[in-house]
């Protein structure tokens, strides 16, 4: 890797030997792919890293623009007097799956393009990133997410307190039960998708993989939403529910928000050990 640009691949920093994105497995020598190594738990060089900053950076915009571009169309949608004559259901859908796409796209060679709490536990679990970084990511995109939802109040806060304000409730008619399964199951299909879609040995051996790979988890966040707006509103990222949370600042929203962080960690860690240990057969431990 040497003489290559610094951040070429999935999540890289000046620590070329690891990607914090992907599948890391115990591969033999006679293998055509080379899997990195786990990353270790605390990795204070990369404190010193521009790259580790910019990282965060990044997915603290990224977090900023999705909010923005998806609670302005949860809004546009909510405030229509006909509903005919709005994005509908599907529309929403469409917008949190098409910025996903657009997003990890845009950030996926910087800082993996996570752009949720949820994806970063997941990968966190299958030593992709360090705890360092791990932390520091869903920091940033939480406040990403609070300023994006902060933005779009400060459009019209009438509109945007009329309707909600975007804000992940448990639906009239579902038990908070059917609220978190919701969240778990949505999540582990996000989650699993980003590990099968950044697959080290599937990058090897079909090139077109990691260019492919933001389509399939943008398709997963768009038919995530189709299947549970109309149960929760479609968390499957902490930082989108908190951020909504926070800026609409209601009692209601704030009595379900626990569900929106277990169900996707736990709905990550699952997608993790599945994936990991079931699909690839990697183990969870460092290399003596």
């Amino acid at each position: 890797m040497e003489g290559k640009e610094e951040d070429v691949r999935l999540g890289a920093n000046k620590y070329s030997e690891r990607q914090p994105i992907g599948t890391a497995a115990q591969g033999s020598e006679d293998k055509d792919y080379k899997e990195p190594p786990p990353a270790p738990l605390f990795e204070p060089g990369e404190l010193k890293s521009w790259s580790f900053y910019r990282a965060g950076i990044a997915e603290f915009m990224a977090t900023f623009l999705f909010l923005y571009v998806t609670i302005l169309t949860v809004m546009g949608y909510s405030g229509a007097t006909s509903k005919c004559a709005s994005v509908g259901i599907q529309g929403i859908a469409w917008s949190f799956g098409g910025m996903i796409f657009a997003l990890v796209y845009c950030t996926a060679g910087i800082s993996g393009g996570h752009i949720n709490p949820a994806v970063t536990f997941g990968l966190f679990l299958a030593r992709k990133l360090s705890l360092t970084r791990a932390v520091f990511y869903i920091i940033m995109q939480c406040l990403g997410a609070i300023c994006g939802a902060g933005v779009v109040k400060g459009f019209q806060q009438g509109l945007y307190m009329g309707n909600g304000g975007g804000a992940n409730v448990v639906a009239p008619g579902y038990t908070k039960g059917s609220g978190l399964g919701a969240e778990i199951i949505g999540t582990f299909v996000l989650v699993y998708t980003v590990f099968s879609a950044t697959d080290a040995k599937r990058n090897a051996r079909d090139s077109h993989v990691p260019i492919l790979a933001p389509l399939p988890i943008g398709f997963a966040v768009f038919l995530v939403h189709l299947a549970t707006i109309p149960i929760t509103g479609t968390g499957i990222n902490p930082a989108r529910s908190l951020g909504a949370a926070i800026i609409y600042n209601r009692e209601h929203a704030w009595s379900d928000h626990w569900i929106f962080w277990v169900g996707p960690f736990i709905g990550a860690a699952l997608a993790a050990v599945y994936h990991q240990v079931v699909i690839r057969a990697i183990p969870f431990k460092t290399k003596s």
